[in-house]
């Protein structure tokens, strides 16, 4: 009965979860709209640099934006930052809960790298702490001043870290880990830079000074890291569904990839936002395009592992599911970690294992994804002999 609280829980955090981050994600797309859609009108507001006009839900809503700051500030002036906050807040807990108290089945691959759980949650911790670190050292030096050199040194940066995750944790861990990687530097940039750099602007505004227009493109640029970011994220953080992802010998490049890809959308959608013809910005897509191609042939699955001898009898069979699978492909799983055999699969019976044959073979014998953590140790024989007793029964 605890395991079936204990999902309700997971279920419930990862709701709140994908709801905050639909929050934040949502106003982070909506002014970078807005952002490009403000025009220059016949009249304006003194010290405005544009409009914009819109409709919605049966109304009409006329938005302003200042070159830096209105002349004053009403009190009711909302703030928008507790929708990344609280994205990441609720996000960590959720990696705590799933990937720190399993660490042994979710984080750690003892085929990887042999890991005690302190030790694989202090590297965790770690690196994304140091992401942030590293990160913001770049921003804020002279590479910062140029876009360009910027742009290649994160990707550099986020590719060699996914690098790093895939020779360190499982292909589920190290792919949440990329995703969480990307993250902490988005909900940092608002806590740390954004937010604060506001404050400033407010501050100086309310003491009857001139804000420093400095500290806003400060913002605007971390602001515009964060919407680029945003696609590749959404992938990592849905990819341990995906044993092909996950398994991936060559997951580092599949982020890149994904990298590419996700900036590459952004930018065409983007630039069509701000009104830019459409001949200038086409190119994106189909660039895009080429980059999916390759990140489908990178994670092409691997060949199943070579047969040894002869046809493998139902009893072994049935011995190694009952050894490396029923723990949790059972009625009633041992692993307290569910309190029901996971997706309903059932594999202590020949039919049970025929059934499933086909999810077998993609997540235990080409994906790799299971055993969890192959915290049962299973061998490349047990693997090949398992696929090979399932195509010999289609």
């Amino acid at each position: 009965m605890a395991g079936f609280f204990i999902d309700w829980f997971n279920l419930l955090l990862r709701w709140g979860h994908m709801t905050l981050g639909i929050a934040w994600i949502g106003a982070s797309f909506h002014f970078v709209w807005l952002d490009f859609s403000f025009r220059k009108r016949e009249r304006m507001n003194q010290g405005v640099y544009g409009t914009s006009w819109m409709v919605h839900g049966g109304g009409f809503y006329h938005v302003e934006k200042y070159l830096v700051a209105p002349a004053t500030l009403p009190g009711d002036l909302h703030w928008f930052k507790w929708e990344a906050y609280l994205t990441w807040m609720s996000g960590m807990f959720l990696l705590a809960v799933q990937y720190y108290w399993n660490a042994d089945a979710y984080l750690i691959d003892a085929s990887v790298m042999p890991l005690s759980q302190s030790g694989a949650i202090a590297i965790s911790l770690l690196t994304l702490a140091g992401g942030w670190i590293v990160y913001d050292g770049l921003c804020r030096s002279r590479i910062g001043r140029s876009p360009g050199l910027l742009v290649a040194c994160v990707f550099a940066l986020v590719v060699g870290a996914a690098y790093l995750f895939t020779h360190i944790f499982s292909g589920r861990g190290a792919l949440i880990h990329v995703g969480a990687f990307m993250g902490t530097i988005m909900a940092a940039n608002v806590f740390m830079v954004i937010i604060p750099n506001q404050s400033v602007m407010v501050g100086q505004l309310m003491r009857g000074e001139v804000p420093d227009g400095e500290f806003g493109r400060i913002g605007k640029q971390r602001s515009l890291h964060n919407n680029y970011l945003t696609l590749p994220v959404l992938l990592m953080m849905i990819s341990n569904h995906y044993p092909f992802l996950t398994g991936s010998g060559q997951a580092w490049i599949v982020v890149a990839l994904v990298l590419v890809i996700g900036a590459l959308v952004r930018h065409f959608i983007n630039r069509g936002d701000a009104g830019d013809p459409f001949e200038k910005h086409a190119w994106a897509l189909p660039v895009a395009a080429v980059a999916l191609l390759a990140a489908i042939f990178v994670s092409l699955p691997r060949e199943a592992p070579a047969m040894v001898g002869g046809p493998v009898s139902d009893d072994r069979v049935l011995a190694i599911t009952g050894t490396h699978c029923i723990a949790c492909h059972s009625a009633k799983p041992t692993n307290s970690a569910f309190a029901a055999p996971p997706k309903g699969v059932v594999l202590t019976t020949l039919d049970g294992i025929r059934q499933h044959g086909d999810q077998i073979k993609q997540f235990a014998v080409i994906g790799r994804a299971m055993p969890l953590g192959n915290t049962t140790h299973i061998t490349d024989l047990e693997r090949a002999e398992l696929g090979a007793w399932i195509d010999a029964h289609k």
